[in-house]
């Protein structure tokens, strides 16, 4: 997810200032370091300026988005041509802040909605400002459970025309020019957190006995956390596999090797939503994952994948196996998930639903 985020945010030619009497929706970004926010925003921004009049505000997106200027902000003290309340739709607790402040210090006329992906109790200042929005959204149930509030839950959905099964012989493993028949793969930062290790010491007790399978591992090692990929490394020598599990680093664009996989395997040991595991079966293929983030309320267990405690590496190496043994399971379980992500985890279907609790607000006056 991490390369997809930063080619998006690859300048253009920079889109005009709004004309803020249309904009009646503000999605801020204010955090300058790539996220999934960021990746939320960028994704849904313009799906969602095909309904309404939605601008961004903040760095770190790119330049095609519609955007405000920061002069622009003084806008928001007075409603937009349609009169309605504009709605600054927050997604940290920044945002929340922003909100607030040009709320009930400067009188905007703003109405505040937050979505909330965190899976954790919220701490007491995280819980008064939630309080005070007017709608709250969780992207999950698991992460709805955390809220004291009435919300609804729009899960993430994933965009069906970047995300899609193989379509030419360049999505076809055998184009990567690594060794084997099948290729497994785990893709995302490497990082304890992510559980790279767990998918390792998996691979490191598996590829020996199916020997037409590679794995493959795709991802940024930062700075901190390159003695953790250094050792990872280490360990697959020992192993002697290291032509069988193959570190690529950061590649420039993860979606081929979603189409390349015939096994996505996501062991994170804590996230907040997750969209790697969609991303995966909307390329027609099979998901084993842990049940970090929203992963179980994606997966259905033995028709798309298999999901297993977070942090518990025996029994991910043992969902992993019977892919292994039979590949035929592995591209049966890849076209259920194909279908299952169609149906229930659209981008537009997000947007819709998000829109929809856009005129809940508006219709409260």
């Amino acid at each position: 997810m991490d390369t997809r985020i930063e080619a998006a945010g690859q300048t253009g030619r920079r889109a005009p200032a709004p004309d803020m009497d249309r904009v009646e929706v503000v999605a801020p970004n204010l955090k300058r370091r790539l996220s999934g926010v960021t990746s939320t925003i960028i994704q849904l921004v313009p799906l969602q300026a095909e309904m309404l009049g939605i601008a961004t505000l903040g760095p770190g997106l790119p330049d095609s988005l519609p955007r405000m200027r920061w002069w622009q902000v003084f806008a928001l003290l007075k409603r937009p041509a349609s009169g309605r309340k504009r709605i600054w739709h927050a997604r940290r607790n920044t945002e929340m802040v922003a909100g607030l402040v040009l709320k009930t210090l400067f009188r905007a006329p703003l109405k505040l909605v937050f979505t909330s992906a965190a899976q954790r109790d919220h701490r007491p200042f995280t819980k008064w400002l939630i309080r005070r929005m007017d709608a709250v959204i969780a992207t999950s149930a698991r992460s709805g459970g955390f809220l004291d509030v009435p919300h609804t839950v729009i899960m993430h959905g994933v965009d069906l025309e970047e995300f899609h099964p193989p379509r030419s012989g360049g999505d076809a493993f055998s184009a990567s020019a690594l060794p084997g028949k099948y290729a497994v793969g785990c893709f995302g930062r490497v990082r304890h957190q992510k559980g790279t290790d767990l998918f390792v010491d998996s691979m490191i007790e598996l590829l020996p006995h199916y020997p037409d399978w590679t794995a493959v591992i795709a991802g940024r090692v930062t700075a901190e956390q390159k003695a953790f990929g250094d050792e990872l490394e280490s360990r697959v020598a020992k192993a002697g596999l290291s032509d069988r599990v193959v570190f690529l680093g950061e590649v420039p664009d993860i979606k081929p090797w979603y189409r390349r996989v015939s096994l996505y395997v996501a062991p994170s040991r804590n996230e907040g939503f997750g969209l790697t595991p969609l991303e995966a079966m909307a390329s027609q293929t099979a998901v084993v994952a842990s049940d970090a983030g929203a992963y179980a309320e994606m997966i259905v267990p033995g028709v798309t994948g298999s999901v297993v405690a977070a942090g518990d590496g025996d029994a991910l190496t043992e969902a992993i196996r019977p892919y292994l043994a039979d590949p035929a399971l592995a591209e049966a379980h890849g076209v259920n998930a194909l279908a299952h992500v169609t149906e229930h985890f659209p981008l537009q279907r997000e947007a819709a639903a998000i829109r929809t609790i856009y005129d809940q607000v508006w219709a409260q006056g």
